[in-house]
């Protein structure tokens, strides 16, 4: 049965007569077991749907404006409940708790802020232009697509569930939300915050592995909202494109940093240590490959050396949340010393924690010497891991962020505006932070996604609420004609008056009126307006 709380959830493991298979989640800074939970079936997961599709018919009908209410609520229930969401986010992912705090509940808060006050005007009907049909009415409607399916991963439990799931629900669906089986508990916890203001079934969570997540796809949801893998997301497109339901894929990153010579480097510097190992390297916007101007490498790659040896493991670093990729890192790394680099600082598992069950703490890590055929280059490693490489010219280090599969996020650091805004224009990327990083993701106005294989589709801004839309638009006729001129019967002189119409209209000189008269071109004609 799908659940709506974590202490319902463990009280009623044992009530099931036809127990499903169960698995563990960790505490991987420990190697404690916090909690066994029930491998979900396929029957579970109709019942959640069916449950969510029950609850749309009343969700989905109630008034922007009332959404806007209930979701103030519930972000008034995370403010109140702070303490214990860090507690759990702590536990399930070995992050320190001012990164709980302030990359994800913060963050999580303040897109649902922005929801509060963006989604009436832009969830309205908008009137637009009906070009040169000056006898019509034209205008579009924003109506809920139904269920949503929300995949979620275990790097940021809490942020990277909350903002499909609360994006979702602004626009009028309904959720079956599948948490990471890595971080579970967190996810129940997002649907007890949700569900606890009144309307039980908008967000009902189902727990499980890989072949949960499968059947959610196929279990008769309106659309699937996923983070994690490239090749994880490649499969549910398969199955999202098979059902011809549209998809939100946000996946894989290996995010280039550029700092020029004229650039502040103590700020870069500082920047770059925050962005490659916040949250252990585990940020699909991590810097993970930096292109230092010539001119300042040897400088630059000192302060970043200090900088990272000065961080502590357990307050500034925190530990890696899941096994394989603590490994997948090791062997980035040892790829790399094989082929040439060099580490600075770091390179090993910590010592830290010694007499626990797990080692999951990863050595801040810092590499030169690097190049494109090296692992670590070219495929996402996803840990502390830092590689450093050298540029001489601007468009050369264009090239080298842009020689890659993947096209997240980016940065560049730099003193000259028109210098930095042309690579921020160049580079390749779905965001670029200048002179910052990460920054993209923290700003609920800005639409973030991928190009290339780090995704499709956007969340945050105005953009997110209409990824889980479906628009409708409309045309009605304003003049109430008995005959309108293209319809039957057929008139002879119609060719002739369509061809001198067409000769006026987009005649050079002549259009530009013509387009500003009949209300198509021109910034006052062609403005959009939500008042319908």
């Amino acid at each position: 049965m799908p659940f709506s709380s974590t202490s319902a959830t463990i009280q009623l493991l044992g009530k099931r007569s036809n127990m499903p298979e169960q698995f563990e989640t960790i505490n991987p800074a420990t190697g404690e077991v916090l909690a066994k939970l029930p491998d979900m079936d396929r029957a579970d997961v109709r019942k959640a749907v069916d449950q969510a599709r029950g609850a749309f018919n009343h969700w989905g009908s109630l008034k922007i404006s009332q959404r806007c209410d209930y979701l103030r609520e519930v972000r008034q229930n995370i403010v109140r409940s702070t303490d214990e969401i860090m507690d759990l986010i702590c536990s399930e992912t070995g992050k320190p708790p001012t990164e709980a705090l302030l990359n994800e509940i913060l963050v999580a808060s303040e897109l649902i802020e922005f929801y509060l006050k963006e989604a009436p005007r832009a969830l309205s009907p908008t009137r637009t232009s009906p070009g040169m049909l000056m006898n019509k009415k034209a205008y579009k409607l924003y109506k809920p697509l139904g269920v949503v399916g929300v995949i979620s991963p275990w790097n940021y439990p809490f942020t990277l569930t909350m903002t499909p799931v609360v994006t979702a629900l602004f626009a009028g669906n309904t959720v079956v939300l599948k948490p990471s089986e890595i971080t579970p508990l967190v996810g129940l916890k997002v649907g007890e915050l949700v569900t606890s203001c009144g309307f039980p079934d908008i967000v009902k969570v189902v727990t499980g592995k890989g072949p949960t997540g499968a059947a959610l796809i196929e279990e008769g949801v309106d659309m699937v909202a996923f983070t994690g893998s490239v090749a994880t997301g490649k499969k549910v497109a398969v199955g999202c494109a098979e059902r011809l339901i549209p998809c939100l894929l946000e996946l894989g990153g290996k995010d280039p940093m550029i700092v020029c010579e004229d650039a502040d480097l103590d700020r870069a510097a500082n920047a770059c240590v925050w962005g490659a190992f916040t949250n252990a390297g585990q940020t699909c916007i991590s810097v993970e490959r930096v292109y230092v101007s010539e001119k300042v490498y040897d400088k630059f790659v000192d302060k970043v050396v200090g900088r990272t040896g000065k961080l502590k493991l357990g307050t500034d670093v925190g530990s890696m949340t899941f096994p394989p990729q603590i490994e997948k890192v090791e062997a980035h790394v040892a790829d790399a010393v094989n082929k040439g680099a060099k580490i600075l600082t770091g390179g090993t598992r910590s010592h830290y924690g010694d007499g626990l069950t797990n080692n999951m703490y990863y050595e801040p890590t810092v590499l030169v010497d690097v190049d494109n055929s090296m692992e670590i280059m070219t495929e996402e490693t996803f840990g502390p891991v830092l590689p450093i490489v050298k540029f001489s010219t601007d468009d050369e280090a264009i090239r080298l962020a842009n020689d890659s599969k993947y096209g997240l996020s980016s940065s560049v650091f730099s003193k000259s505006p028109a210098r930095r805004r042309r690579i921020a224009e160049e580079l390749d990327a779905g965001s670029v932070s200048v002179n910052d990083c990460l920054m993209s993701y923290a700003i609920s106005s800005l639409p973030f996604g991928g190009v290339k294989e780090s995704g499709l589709g956007r969340a945050h801004g105005v953009e997110g609420l209409y990824q889980f839309s479906k628009v409708k638009g409309v045309a009605e006729d304003r003049v109430g004609l008995k005959n309108d001129p293209q319809w039957f019967p057929k008139r002879s002189t119609i060719e002739s008056l369509v061809k001198r119409f067409m000769s006026l209209r987009y005649s050079k000189g002549i259009a530009r009126v013509s387009g500003a008269f009949l209300g198509n071109s021109g910034k006052a004609s062609s403005k959009e307006t939500s008042k319908v």
